[in-house]
Protein backbone atom coordinates (compact mmCIF):
# COMPACT_ATOMS: atom_id res chain seq x y z
CA UNK A 1 0.00 0.00 0.00
CA UNK A 2 1.38 3.39 -0.99
CA UNK A 3 1.46 6.10 1.65
CA UNK A 4 2.27 9.80 1.57
CA UNK A 5 2.94 12.36 4.29
CA UNK A 6 0.44 15.19 4.16
CA UNK A 7 0.51 18.05 6.67
CA UNK A 8 2.53 16.03 9.14
CA UNK A 9 0.10 13.09 8.94
CA UNK A 10 0.43 9.83 7.10
CA UNK A 11 -2.23 9.83 4.40
CA UNK A 12 -3.55 6.71 2.75
CA UNK A 13 -3.38 6.80 -1.04
CA UNK A 14 -5.36 3.63 -1.69
CA UNK A 15 -7.65 1.38 0.33
CA UNK A 16 -5.62 -0.12 3.19
CA UNK A 17 -5.22 -3.82 3.86
CA UNK A 18 -5.56 -5.52 7.23
CA UNK A 19 -1.83 -5.33 8.04
CA UNK A 20 -1.71 -1.60 7.27
CA UNK A 21 -4.72 -0.96 9.53
CA UNK A 22 -3.09 -2.90 12.36
CA UNK A 23 0.09 -0.85 11.95
CA UNK A 24 -1.87 2.41 11.96
CA UNK A 25 -3.77 1.53 15.11
CA UNK A 26 -0.56 0.31 16.76
CA UNK A 27 0.84 3.78 16.07
CA UNK A 28 -2.21 5.31 17.79
CA UNK A 29 -1.67 2.97 20.73
CA UNK A 30 1.97 4.06 20.99
CA UNK A 31 1.02 7.74 21.01
CA UNK A 32 -1.58 7.22 23.73
CA UNK A 33 1.00 5.30 25.79
CA UNK A 34 3.15 8.45 25.88
CA UNK A 35 0.52 10.02 28.12
CA UNK A 36 -1.52 7.21 29.67
CA UNK A 37 0.02 4.68 32.05
CA UNK A 38 -1.20 1.16 32.76
CA UNK A 39 -4.51 1.31 30.87
CA UNK A 40 -3.58 -0.82 27.86
CA UNK A 41 -6.76 -2.89 27.98
CA UNK A 42 -8.93 0.23 28.16
CA UNK A 43 -7.13 1.81 25.21
CA UNK A 44 -7.47 -1.40 23.21
CA UNK A 45 -11.23 -1.44 23.73
CA UNK A 46 -11.58 2.22 22.84
CA UNK A 47 -9.78 1.45 19.58
CA UNK A 48 -12.14 -1.47 18.97
CA UNK A 49 -15.11 0.87 19.37
CA UNK A 50 -13.55 3.47 17.10
CA UNK A 51 -13.07 0.85 14.40
CA UNK A 52 -16.45 -0.80 14.96
CA UNK A 53 -18.39 2.50 14.83
CA UNK A 54 -19.91 2.02 18.28
CA UNK A 55 -20.36 4.31 21.27
CA UNK A 56 -18.69 3.56 24.60
CA UNK A 57 -19.64 4.17 28.24
CA UNK A 58 -16.79 4.30 30.78
CA UNK A 59 -17.57 3.76 34.43
CA UNK A 60 -15.14 4.31 37.28
CA UNK A 61 -14.50 6.34 40.40
CA UNK A 62 -12.98 9.82 40.02
CA UNK A 63 -9.29 10.18 39.34
CA UNK A 64 -8.74 7.10 37.15
CA UNK A 65 -7.96 9.03 33.95
CA UNK A 66 -11.21 8.27 32.15
CA UNK A 67 -11.40 11.75 30.65
CA UNK A 68 -7.65 11.80 30.01
CA UNK A 69 -7.85 8.49 28.13
CA UNK A 70 -10.59 9.74 25.81
CA UNK A 71 -9.01 13.15 25.30
CA UNK A 72 -5.62 11.61 24.53
CA UNK A 73 -7.14 9.19 22.03
CA UNK A 74 -8.91 12.10 20.35
CA UNK A 75 -5.62 13.98 20.03
CA UNK A 76 -4.16 11.10 17.99
CA UNK A 77 -6.85 11.52 15.34
CA UNK A 78 -6.90 14.58 13.12
CA UNK A 79 -10.61 15.31 13.43
CA UNK A 80 -13.02 17.48 15.41
CA UNK A 81 -13.17 16.74 19.15
CA UNK A 82 -15.90 18.07 21.44
CA UNK A 83 -16.12 17.82 25.21
CA UNK A 84 -19.44 18.28 27.00
CA UNK A 85 -19.42 18.56 30.79
CA UNK A 86 -22.86 17.39 31.92
CA UNK A 87 -24.47 19.23 34.84
CA UNK A 88 -27.96 19.16 36.43
CA UNK A 89 -28.89 22.60 35.04
CA UNK A 90 -28.20 21.75 31.39
CA UNK A 91 -30.79 22.03 28.61
CA UNK A 92 -31.00 19.90 25.45
CA UNK A 93 -29.89 22.91 23.40
CA UNK A 94 -26.60 22.95 25.29
CA UNK A 95 -25.83 19.65 23.54
CA UNK A 96 -27.53 19.82 20.18
CA UNK A 97 -27.54 23.56 19.55
CA UNK A 98 -30.41 25.97 19.11
CA UNK A 99 -31.99 28.66 16.93
CA UNK A 100 -31.02 32.28 17.60
CA UNK A 101 -33.59 34.97 16.76
CA UNK A 102 -32.39 38.02 14.84
CA UNK A 103 -34.86 40.82 15.75
CA UNK A 104 -33.55 43.17 13.08
CA UNK A 105 -34.27 40.77 10.22
CA UNK A 106 -37.01 38.81 11.97
CA UNK A 107 -35.31 35.49 11.17
CA UNK A 108 -33.76 32.59 13.05
CA UNK A 109 -30.19 31.42 12.61
CA UNK A 110 -28.99 27.98 13.61
CA UNK A 111 -26.14 27.68 16.11
CA UNK A 112 -24.89 24.11 16.22
CA UNK A 113 -23.96 22.56 19.55
CA UNK A 114 -20.93 20.50 20.61
CA UNK A 115 -22.56 17.26 19.48
CA UNK A 116 -21.51 18.25 15.95
CA UNK A 117 -18.10 16.65 16.14
CA UNK A 118 -16.33 13.44 15.21
CA UNK A 119 -15.29 12.35 18.70
CA UNK A 120 -17.60 13.59 21.45
CA UNK A 121 -16.76 13.22 25.14
CA UNK A 122 -19.89 13.24 27.30
CA UNK A 123 -18.28 13.72 30.71
CA UNK A 124 -20.36 12.54 33.70
CA UNK A 125 -23.37 11.88 31.53
CA UNK A 126 -25.49 10.77 34.50
CA UNK A 127 -25.35 14.26 36.03
CA UNK A 128 -27.74 15.72 33.45
CA UNK A 129 -31.53 15.19 33.57
CA UNK A 130 -33.35 12.75 31.28
CA UNK A 131 -34.29 15.30 28.61
CA UNK A 132 -30.63 16.22 28.09
CA UNK A 133 -29.54 12.58 28.03
CA UNK A 134 -32.28 11.87 25.50
CA UNK A 135 -31.07 14.68 23.23
CA UNK A 136 -27.60 13.15 23.08
CA UNK A 137 -28.75 9.57 22.79
CA UNK A 138 -31.14 10.42 19.96
CA UNK A 139 -28.20 11.89 18.07
CA UNK A 140 -26.22 8.70 18.82
CA UNK A 141 -28.91 6.51 17.31
CA UNK A 142 -30.17 8.60 14.41
CA UNK A 143 -26.84 10.28 13.57
CA UNK A 144 -28.73 13.51 12.96
CA UNK A 145 -30.09 16.51 14.88
CA UNK A 146 -33.26 18.47 14.18
CA UNK A 147 -33.24 22.17 15.04
CA UNK A 148 -36.52 23.88 14.30
CA UNK A 149 -37.65 22.71 10.86
CA UNK A 150 -34.18 21.72 9.68
CA UNK A 151 -32.47 18.36 10.11
CA UNK A 152 -28.68 18.26 10.07
CA UNK A 153 -26.66 15.05 9.58
CA UNK A 154 -23.80 14.53 12.01
CA UNK A 155 -20.21 14.18 10.91
CA UNK A 156 -18.81 10.80 9.95
CA UNK A 157 -17.11 9.26 11.84
CA UNK A 158 -19.23 10.07 14.88
CA UNK A 159 -18.38 8.42 18.19
CA UNK A 160 -19.66 9.26 21.66
CA UNK A 161 -17.50 8.26 24.60
CA UNK A 162 -19.35 8.91 27.86
CA UNK A 163 -18.16 8.66 31.47
CA UNK A 164 -20.03 8.21 34.71
CA UNK A 165 -19.22 7.84 38.40
CA UNK A 166 -20.75 4.68 39.95
CA UNK A 167 -20.35 5.59 43.62
CA UNK A 168 -22.01 9.00 43.85
CA UNK A 169 -25.80 8.87 43.61
CA UNK A 170 -26.86 12.30 44.90
CA UNK A 171 -27.56 14.70 42.07
CA UNK A 172 -27.35 12.02 39.37
CA UNK A 173 -29.85 10.66 36.87
CA UNK A 174 -29.14 6.99 36.00
CA UNK A 175 -29.45 6.14 32.32
CA UNK A 176 -32.52 3.99 31.54
CA UNK A 177 -31.85 0.51 30.17
CA UNK A 178 -33.21 1.42 26.72
CA UNK A 179 -30.70 4.26 26.46
CA UNK A 180 -27.84 2.20 27.87
CA UNK A 181 -28.47 -0.28 25.06
CA UNK A 182 -27.32 2.31 22.52
CA UNK A 183 -23.78 2.04 23.83
CA UNK A 184 -21.90 -0.77 22.12
CA UNK A 185 -19.75 -1.38 25.20
CA UNK A 186 -19.65 -0.47 28.86
CA UNK A 187 -16.12 -0.47 30.22
CA UNK A 188 -15.09 -0.59 33.85
CA UNK A 189 -11.99 1.40 34.78
CA UNK A 190 -10.11 0.14 37.82
CA UNK A 191 -7.21 1.27 39.96
CA UNK A 192 -3.64 1.08 38.69
CA UNK A 193 -0.99 -1.18 40.18
CA UNK A 194 1.42 0.40 42.66
CA UNK A 195 4.23 0.37 40.10
CA UNK A 196 2.07 2.06 37.47
CA UNK A 197 0.95 4.66 39.99
CA UNK A 198 4.59 5.54 40.68
CA UNK A 199 5.12 5.88 36.93
CA UNK A 200 2.17 8.30 36.77
CA UNK A 201 3.72 10.43 39.51
CA UNK A 202 7.09 10.46 37.75
CA UNK A 203 5.49 11.38 34.43
CA UNK A 204 2.96 13.97 35.55
CA UNK A 205 4.57 15.44 38.66
CA UNK A 206 8.23 15.21 37.73
CA UNK A 207 10.57 17.94 36.65
CA UNK A 208 10.26 17.20 32.94
CA UNK A 209 7.69 18.36 30.40
CA UNK A 210 4.24 16.81 30.69
CA UNK A 211 3.94 14.41 27.71
CA UNK A 212 1.39 14.82 24.94
CA UNK A 213 0.18 12.73 22.01
CA UNK A 214 0.35 13.70 18.32
CA UNK A 215 -2.11 13.03 15.52
CA UNK A 216 -1.16 9.95 13.50
CA UNK A 217 -4.51 9.15 11.90
CA UNK A 218 -7.14 11.08 9.98
CA UNK A 219 -10.91 10.73 9.93
CA UNK A 220 -10.63 9.40 6.38
CA UNK A 221 -8.29 6.66 7.62
CA UNK A 222 -10.96 5.52 10.07
CA UNK A 223 -13.66 5.40 7.40
CA UNK A 224 -11.41 3.37 5.08
CA UNK A 225 -10.52 1.00 7.91
CA UNK A 226 -14.20 0.42 8.63
CA UNK A 227 -14.66 -0.70 5.02
CA UNK A 228 -12.04 -3.37 5.62
CA UNK A 229 -13.81 -4.47 8.82
CA UNK A 230 -16.86 -5.34 6.74
CA UNK A 231 -14.73 -7.79 4.75
CA UNK A 232 -13.56 -9.76 7.81
CA UNK A 233 -14.97 -13.28 7.51
CA UNK A 234 -17.34 -14.56 10.20
CA UNK A 235 -18.30 -18.23 10.02
CA UNK A 236 -21.92 -19.18 10.69
CA UNK A 237 -20.77 -21.12 13.77
CA UNK A 238 -19.28 -17.93 15.21
CA UNK A 239 -22.49 -16.01 14.52
CA UNK A 240 -24.51 -18.79 16.12
CA UNK A 241 -22.20 -18.72 19.16
CA UNK A 242 -22.85 -15.00 19.62
CA UNK A 243 -26.60 -15.53 19.33
CA UNK A 244 -26.51 -18.42 21.81
CA UNK A 245 -24.77 -16.21 24.39
CA UNK A 246 -27.37 -13.46 24.00
CA UNK A 247 -30.26 -15.96 24.01
CA UNK A 248 -28.96 -17.46 27.26
CA UNK A 249 -29.16 -14.02 28.88
CA UNK A 250 -32.83 -13.75 27.88
CA UNK A 251 -33.95 -17.29 28.76
CA UNK A 252 -31.43 -18.96 31.06
CA UNK A 253 -33.65 -21.98 31.70
CA UNK A 254 -33.84 -22.89 28.01
CA UNK A 255 -30.03 -22.64 27.86
CA UNK A 256 -29.61 -25.06 30.76
CA UNK A 257 -28.99 -22.34 33.35
CA UNK A 258 -32.09 -22.70 35.49
CA UNK A 259 -30.20 -21.43 38.54
CA UNK A 260 -29.94 -18.01 36.84
CA UNK A 261 -33.63 -17.74 35.95
CA UNK A 262 -34.53 -15.82 39.13
CA UNK A 263 -31.41 -13.67 38.93
CA UNK A 264 -31.88 -12.03 35.51
CA UNK A 265 -34.73 -9.54 35.02
CA UNK A 266 -33.96 -8.76 31.39
CA UNK A 267 -31.35 -10.01 28.96
CA UNK A 268 -29.53 -8.51 26.01
CA UNK A 269 -31.32 -7.23 22.91
CA UNK A 270 -30.58 -7.84 19.24
CA UNK A 271 -28.11 -4.97 19.49
CA UNK A 272 -26.14 -7.25 21.79
CA UNK A 273 -25.77 -9.90 19.09
CA UNK A 274 -24.84 -7.29 16.48
CA UNK A 275 -22.26 -5.73 18.80
CA UNK A 276 -20.69 -9.10 19.60
CA UNK A 277 -20.16 -9.92 15.94
CA UNK A 278 -19.03 -6.43 14.93
CA UNK A 279 -16.54 -6.17 17.77
CA UNK A 280 -15.31 -9.71 17.12
CA UNK A 281 -14.43 -8.61 13.59
CA UNK A 282 -12.50 -5.56 14.76
CA UNK A 283 -10.81 -7.62 17.49
CA UNK A 284 -9.63 -10.07 14.83
CA UNK A 285 -8.46 -7.32 12.48
CA UNK A 286 -6.35 -5.61 15.14
CA UNK A 287 -4.88 -9.02 15.95
CA UNK A 288 -3.74 -9.34 12.34
CA UNK A 289 -6.39 -11.82 11.15
CA UNK A 290 -8.97 -11.59 8.37
CA UNK A 291 -11.43 -13.91 10.10
CA UNK A 292 -13.24 -13.78 13.45
CA UNK A 293 -13.04 -16.70 15.87
CA UNK A 294 -15.17 -17.72 18.87
CA UNK A 295 -12.32 -16.46 21.06
CA UNK A 296 -12.86 -12.96 19.64
CA UNK A 297 -16.52 -13.12 20.64
CA UNK A 298 -15.78 -14.43 24.13
CA UNK A 299 -13.05 -11.83 24.71
CA UNK A 300 -15.33 -8.85 24.26
CA UNK A 301 -18.59 -10.40 25.49
CA UNK A 302 -18.35 -9.11 29.10
CA UNK A 303 -18.11 -5.50 27.86
CA UNK A 304 -21.10 -6.00 25.55
CA UNK A 305 -23.30 -7.74 28.14
CA UNK A 306 -22.38 -5.69 31.24
CA UNK A 307 -25.01 -3.01 30.68
CA UNK A 308 -27.53 -5.20 28.87
CA UNK A 309 -28.12 -7.80 31.59
CA UNK A 310 -30.40 -6.43 34.32
CA UNK A 311 -30.07 -8.37 37.60
CA UNK A 312 -33.16 -8.98 39.76
CA UNK A 313 -33.51 -7.94 43.38
CA UNK A 314 -32.68 -11.54 44.32
CA UNK A 315 -29.37 -11.25 42.45
CA UNK A 316 -28.54 -7.99 44.19
CA UNK A 317 -29.40 -9.54 47.56
CA UNK A 318 -26.97 -12.37 46.80
CA UNK A 319 -24.31 -9.92 45.69
CA UNK A 320 -24.41 -11.14 42.06
CA UNK A 321 -23.63 -8.39 39.57
CA UNK A 322 -24.25 -8.30 35.82
CA UNK A 323 -20.58 -9.21 35.38
CA UNK A 324 -21.07 -12.34 37.51
CA UNK A 325 -24.13 -13.37 35.52
CA UNK A 326 -22.36 -12.78 32.20
CA UNK A 327 -19.40 -14.86 33.38
CA UNK A 328 -21.72 -17.73 34.32
CA UNK A 329 -23.33 -17.61 30.86
CA UNK A 330 -19.97 -17.55 29.06
CA UNK A 331 -18.72 -20.46 31.15
CA UNK A 332 -21.79 -22.52 30.26
CA UNK A 333 -22.42 -21.82 26.56
CA UNK A 334 -20.40 -24.28 24.51
CA UNK A 335 -17.65 -22.77 22.37
CA UNK A 336 -17.75 -24.12 18.79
Amino acid sequence: MAEAAVGGLVGTVEAPDGAAIKDRFDAVRAEVAKVLVGQDDLVHRLLLALLADGHVLLEGVPGLAKTLAIGTLASTVDCRFSRIQFTPDMLPGDVTGTQIFNPREGTYAVRKGPVFGNLVLADEINRAPAKVQAALLEAMQERQVTLGEETFPLDDPFLVMATQNPIEQEGTYPLPEAQLDRFMMKLRVGYLSKDDEVRVIDRMAGTGTVPSASAVMSADDILKARQVVRQVFVDDKVKRYAVEIVAASRNPTAAGLADLANLIEYGASVRGSLSLVQLAKTHALLAGRDYASPHDVKSIAPDVLRHRIVPTYEAEAEGRSADDLAAAILAHVEVP
